[in-house]
């Protein structure tokens, strides 16, 4: 069920990282994923002031591909729904939006649904929760929600890429400034991170101020960010970091941002999600194709999903939260107004290269990655 008539969406990410595209792999559709238009990120570079460090090298990663595959997730969406259409069993209903879900007893026996000929009522065995952040499922099934907090907010913009720009994805820092920058081939995607509930103070020091910060990160678009025309060209994405204290109950497993949301910290939430998934079928596709098995024999399963992806979640957004308290909110602070340098760390990755295999690790598989099982004739 998709509430809207598409999957485009201004905040719905880009990075398919190597453990996902290992998943493809398995599945045997990486030729074709691969054939559709993309970009690929071996390397992610982070500039400090004014020196540049390599901080992830994915070259060396024992998988099929070694690299990020930078593909706008509607596109990936839309890739899935095609090759998900050869199976008899699989329907897309789009514009139609859950409002609630149906219970008797306790148990979740499927969702209500508004839909353009009117109300539906979809009855399920099981019912998948995969809505997001924002998951009216999860709240209609009174799940309970831990908010483990985010102290930044991120500006969503475009801008053209000029010939004769580096070919570079990563990240731009300077004093007070932290400016993610994706290369999408012809224009930049780039995603500025502010102090959470920060909009309002930058929007009253005006677009010429926010243009001008800007270029204090990447000088190279100080012939370009005149394009900025108004506020309206920049999205506020409110960034969300919780979990839920349990992510099923009788009939209804929630997954993905629905049971975790993650920090756009390295781009991760999409894989994570592809993960959830995975470990999902793996755990359910035989029960719930043995009409044997009684509704209330799954219960047990889906416990046994969260637990084998709760620690992947929480060891992520421990590592995302830290990120975001000691990096960024150090680099956001404005009592600090020394002039950046780069932290004797990071220079570690300059001076001894093997090193940007571990955060491309950490950043391209990740904890506890899963794997599609190979089915013998």
């Amino acid at each position: 069920l998709e509430k809207h008539k598409d999957f485009f969406r201004d905040f719905r990410g880009d990075t398919v990282h190597p453990s996902t595209l290992e998943v493809i792999h398995e599945l045997g559709l990486l030729p074709a994923f691969l054939a559709r238009p993309h970009d690929e990120v071996r390397e992610l570079r982070v500039v400090v002031g004014d020196t540049e460090v390599a901080m992830v090298d994915c070259s060396h990663l024992r998988m099929h591909c070694r690299f990020i595959a930078l593909m706008p997730q509607w596109d990936f969406l839309d890739f899935l729904c095609e090759q998900a259409q050869r199976y008899p069993g699989f329907r897309l209903i789009r514009r139609a939006d859950v409002t609630g879900v149906l219970q008797q007893e306790g148990r979740v026996t499927g969702v209500q649904v508004d839909t353009p000929e009117g109300p539906l009522r979809v009855q399920a065995d099981l019912t998948i929760g995969a809505d997001g952040r924002h998951s009216t499922v999860r709240t209609a099934a009174g799940l309970t929600v831990r908010d483990i907090g985010a102290p930044i907010d991120v500006l969503w913009l475009r801008l053209p890429k000029s010939p004769g720009d580096p070919s570079v994805t990563g990240a731009r820092v300077n004093t007070g400034v932290f400016l993610v920058m994706l290369d999408r081939g012809s224009y930049w995607q780039c995603a500025y991170v502010i102090a959470k509930g920060g909009i309002a103070a930058i929007q009253a020091r005006g677009l010429e101020a926010f243009r001008a910060a800007l270029v204090r990160a990447a000088p190279l678009l100080a012939d370009r960010v005149h394009l900025l025309a108004s506020w309206d060209d920049i999205k506020l994405l409110s960034v969300t970091v919780d979990r839920l204290e349990r992510w099923w109950k009788p009939g209804l497993l929630c997954i993905g941002d629905a049971a975790h949301a993650m920090s756009p910290v390295g781009g991760v939430g999409i894989n994570l999600a592809v993960q959830d998934a995975v470990a999902t079928a793996n755990l359910l596709a035989d029960p719930l194709a043995d009409r044997s098995v009684s509704s209330e024999a799954l219960t047990p399963l889906l416990a046994r999903v969260e637990k084998r992806r709760l620690f992947p979640a929480r060891v992520t957004q421990a590592v995302q939260v830290a990120i975001q308290n000691r990096v960024l909110g150090a680099v956001l602070d404005p009592v600090n107004t020394a002039p950046m340098a780069l932290p004797w760390q990071m220079r570690l990755f300059n001076w001894f290269p093997v090193l940007r295999v571990l955060p491309a690790w950490a950043v391209g598989v990740g904890v506890r990655p899963e794997h599609v099982p190979i089915i013998k004739p």
